[in-house]
């Protein structure tokens, strides 16, 4: 079953009377639930197969002349199957010790007995709607973690640009460091912040990311530390934070230049102390995390321009790596050409074995503007396209003009769009809100363009 949306709790519940589900409803509807009502096991299963709920209330007894509970508790097993996240209150007139502890083996969250006090119900459902939700969010967090070391690239690098940053990735990787990683677009700062968490003692925790520049000021404090439920229109439930997210792991706040000035006192601060609040609320929370940042941005001439603080700048780049661009470690080419080319004859199931040397020579020539992650889709691309055995300088895409410059009548819609936000990023010198705003876009926009582009 898929994760729900934690602001519109849908509570399922199961009873053979109709007075009980009725009461159920009024109250949950109360409390700002969407309570589901059925009258039987086989509607609850049912129910579930159909639909996504938070959690389920279910009575263990349906045929009116039983006691036993049986039914009831059979149906706990059959949900616990479909999915063992789901959290199940059990609830019966006819309780006693040895069908409580029945039921709780069979995974129930809890047990209510009938007459259920109002107040205690509700503090039961709010706990285990929100305890679901923290369970899966971790679950996805270790599912996306484990994705990621199976699937990441790796980190190839044998020319001589590239020997000081892998030398600084040893010394500083296995330590809590906060590190600043900057370079042009498409250079890999993502690739390396993984390689760094990956040889640290965090490791086993999680990496969670973070693009500030995909964030607006108005979300930035519930993204990053979370919110209360009521803290504004919106906020219907509880909602954890990043920083809470990778306590005991890594953040990666990519993108770092972006952040509104109005927000840095408050990341400082975090980055000073571990404290932070929940949006909302006035209990101090405490977070143990490495923060690894990132930028394309000329972070020396933001500071200067009083668009970024130099204290939190201190705070984020105690180690600072940058990665050259990939035209400055032409020797990386041909090994970069050959794992990516592997990757994808594998994915798209093709009898691929190399290059042409015509095609090696091509990509040695191009300027590669978006660097490893522009070369890479050109030889996903590659891969598509090519008709034989071996990747030709046709099948690249590649266009070598004057000056490196294509003809815009020669190209597509897209290529033209990607051409002018290189132009401009280059324009600005990798400052991407001075690009958004020069080409009157929004930071979200521009932001789901160079997403789009691979850039």
């Amino acid at each position: 079953m898929k994760t729900l949306d934690p602001s519109a709790a849908r509570i399922l519940i199961a009873d053979d009377q109709e007075d009980v589900l009725a009461a159920l409803r009024l109250l949950l509807k109360g409390e700002g639930y969407r309570a589901v009502t059925v009258n039987s096991p086989a509607k609850v299963l049912q129910m579930l197969e159909q639909e996504e709920f938070d959690a389920v209330l279910i009575d263990l007894n349906y045929a009116r002349d039983t006691t036993s509970g049986r039914e009831g508790l059979d149906l706990l097993s059959r949900i616990q199957g479909l999915d063992s996240t789901l959290p199940v209150i059990v609830m019966t007139a006819y309780a006693n010790v040895e069908l409580a502890v029945e039921a709780m083996r069979r995974g129930a969250r809890d047990f209510v007995q009938k007459p259920w006090d109002n107040q205690r119900l509700m503090a039961i459902l709010r706990n285990q709607v929100e305890l679901a939700a923290v369970l899966r969010n971790s679950r996805r967090l270790e599912a996306e973690n484990e994705s990621l070391r199976e699937t990441d690239p790796t980190l190839i690098a044998t020319s001589p640009a590239m020997r000081p940053v892998l030398e600084l990735i040893q010394r500083v990787g296995p330590s809590d460091t906060n590190v600043l990683i900057t370079g042009e677009n498409g250079t890999g700062k993502g690739v390396v912040a993984r390689a760094l968490h990956a040889m640290s003692p965090r490791s086993g925790k999680a990496l969670v990311t973070v693009n500030m520049g995909g964030l607006s000021e108005g979300v930035f404090e519930s993204e990053l530390f979370g919110h209360m439920k009521g803290a504004f229109t919106d906020a219907k439930s509880d909602r954890v934070g990043r920083f809470e997210l990778a306590d005991g792991g890594t953040l990666f706040l990519d993108e770092i230049a972006n952040i509104p000035v109005s927000q840095q006192a408050r990341l400082l601060r975090v980055l000073e102390t571990g404290e932070f609040e929940r949006v909302g609320s006035s209990r101090t929370r405490r977070t143990d995390v490495r923060v690894l940042s990132a930028t394309n941005a000329n972070i020396a001439g933001e500071v200067a321009a009083g668009r970024f603080r130099q204290d939190l700048l201190f705070r984020l780049n105690t180690v600072e790596i940058a990665l050259p661009p990939l035209r400055e470690r032409p020797e990386d080419i041909p090994v970069l050409a050959t794992h990516f080319l592997n990757q994808h004859a594998q994915r798209y199931r093709k009898p691929l074995v190399g290059f042409e040397a015509s095609a090696l020579q091509l990509m040695r020539d191009y300027p590669w503007p978006g660097n490893v992650r522009e070369f890479d889709h050109a030889v996903e691309r590659a891969a598509l396209m090519a008709r034989e055995p071996k990747i030709t300088a046709a099948d690249l895409g590649l266009r070598l003009g004057t000056g490196n410059s294509p003809r815009l009548e020669d190209m597509s819609l897209d290529e033209v769009e990607a051409l002018l936000i290189r132009r401009t990023l280059a324009r600005f010198d990798g400052n991407a809100m001075k690009a958004a705003e020069s080409l009157g876009l929004s930071r979200s926009a521009f932001y789901r363009r160079l997403e789009k582009h691979g850039l």
